[in-house]
């Protein structure tokens, strides 16, 4: 044939050449690795593996995280259950032996906080007094207890305007002294009792007892007592008494009724106390009612709401009113409490 054996190899090499430079274009589409692609059916049926396992571990980290919270939020209900009296330890000493002499500290002049009055009214913030027309029957009582920033112009009607006491929280102190015409002018027979945290009332600089010392400045009239150290410890240890809680470990605050009660319990033979509801005034309410919490602040949270929150929560530092007030509803009898509008009986 003419060809030769290296012609042959030749012409072998060539082909195996032109094999290796075939065009790529001429192949089928193919993924980078150079892999064939896996089959449509197949790549739906592995997405779909993927996203089931994906969903069965969120339901697994879901669960396991709701578990986590039920055990702690009932953890924390087993041990700091509020709304019942059943944990009280003891049964704490009568608040009318109470000595007066050194829990009540002068901040303007030596005067001594006054000892007795026979009968005393509690008016409080709520707004169950509005429309009551209580007014002319407040004022003529022996006694009248007022808290905090809890206004009368305007209200007198329902509240009375007389003011025989004002028991404030080291919180409200700035809005009482920034309206004096209303505090202090108004009614200058009024005493004044500052309760607080002994960091905040009697530190030596920048403290709570020197603004109301200036104050004294300017209304040489004001009367005004703070409560010891030693005193606030004592409302501390009377309220673990009466429910078995201790205030600090169970996060929460006495709250400025707890303190007016027990200070009108200390000074007065027998208390009426207007416009608080009782301990179960909230889980009977319509849902439907709504009450601002103060009377002034018609637009406020509301009363319920308030209660309920603070009662219930575990985070940072709130009052227990509910708990409070069962405490008061047992004390009724013993230190002869009465309430009205609304009635407790």
């Amino acid at each position: 044939m003419g060809l030769t054996r290296g012609s042959v190899v030749l012409a072998e090499g060539t082909h195996q050449a032109k094999v290796g430079r075939c065009d790529p274009t001429s192949l089928p589409p193919g993924p980078p690795t150079g892999r064939w692609p896996l089959p449509l059916s197949r790549r739906r049926r592995e997405m779909s593996s993927n996203k089931e396992q994906r969903s069965a571990v969120f339901v697994v980290l879901f669960a396991l995280i709701t578990i986590l919270i039920l055990y702690s939020s009932n953890s924390a209900n087993e041990v700091f259950h509020y709304g019942s009296l059943r944990g009280r330890t003891r049964r704490p000493v009568n608040l009318k032996k109470w000595s007066i002499t050194d829990a009540y500290v002068p901040i303007l002049g030596n005067k001594t906080l006054p000892s007795r009055c026979h009968q005393c009214v509690i008016v409080t913030s709520s707004s169950h007094l509005l429309g009551t027309k209580l007014g002319p029957e407040i004022e003529r009582a022996e006694c009248t207890i007022r808290m905090n920033d809890a206004p009368t112009t305007g209200y007198s009607a329902d509240v009375g305007n007389k003011t025989t006491f004002r028991v404030v929280a080291h919180s409200s102190v700035f809005r009482v002294l920034r309206r004096p015409q209303e505090f202090v002018n108004r009614t200058p027979e009024t005493v004044f009792i500052f309760w607080g945290p002994p960091n905040k009332m009697q530190k030596p600089q920048g403290s709570l007892v020197r603004v109301i010392q200036r104050a004294g400045l300017v209304f040489p009239n004001m009367e005004a007592y703070a409560v010891s150290p030693g005193r606030m410890r004592q409302f501390d240890d009377l309220f673990r008494g009466e429910t078995g809680k201790d205030r600090e470990k169970s996060h929460s605050w006495l709250s400025t009724g707890w303190f007016t009660m027990v200070i009108a319990v200390e000074l007065c033979d027998h208390v009426h106390v207007y416009g608080m509801v009782p301990p179960d005034y909230c889980s009977q309410r319509p849902r439907l009612q709504r009450m601002p919490y103060h009377y002034y602040e018609p637009k406020g949270p509301d009363e319920c709401v308030t209660y309920i929150q603070n009662e219930h929560s575990r985070k940072g530092n709130h009052h227990r009113f509910i708990t409070e007030k069962r405490v008061f509803s047992s004390w009724a009898q013993l230190y002869g409490i009465t309430f009205s509008h609304p009635s407790w009986t």
